[in-house]
């Protein structure tokens, strides 16, 4: 069964924000990974924006993550009295991301259609007949 989070979009204080929930909440965080972790020739990244946070989650209790990031600027900046949060699913299965991709958005407009992505997950992004913003993401824990 899929696990819903939220995860929250920062104009470039993504880190300092999430330093601040760590203090309140505790716990560490189990991933950070800046935007020079994924540059490619398929996805480069701005000097000005290389470590600028790409992702970012900090567990809460014992199913929940709180997760973020920087928008680069070449998205333009986020709104911070609205539009800066979506609600991200953790599927169990490529099937079952694709079937709630798929269902979630209808008739509304994809952002970023499920697909595998550059930092190694499959993952898609839209915003829902209703306006509320979603991303799906499965992701297959490698064990050496």
């Amino acid at each position: 069964m899929a696990t819903i989070n939220p995860h929250i979009n920062f104009n470039g204080n993504a880190e300092e924000a999430f330093i601040f929930y760590k203090s309140v909440f505790g716990g560490e965080f189990t991933k950070i990974i800046r935007f020079k972790d994924i540059s490619g020739p398929e996805f480069p990244v701005a000097e000005k924006e290389e470590n600028k946070i790409m992702h970012i989650a900090l567990p809460i209790g014992k199913n929940n993550t709180l997760m973020g990031n920087d928008v680069p600027e070449i998205l333009g900046t986020v709104n911070e009295n609205e539009h800066r949060s979506k609600i991200s699913i953790s599927a169990d299965s490529k099937d079952e991301a694709d079937k709630l991709f798929n269902g979630l958005s209808v008739g509304g407009t994809i952002e970023m259609p499920i697909a595998d992505s550059p930092w190694g997950s499959y993952f898609g992004m839209f915003r829902d007949k209703y306006g509320i913003e979603w991303m799906v993401e499965f992701v297959v824990d490698v064990i050496h």
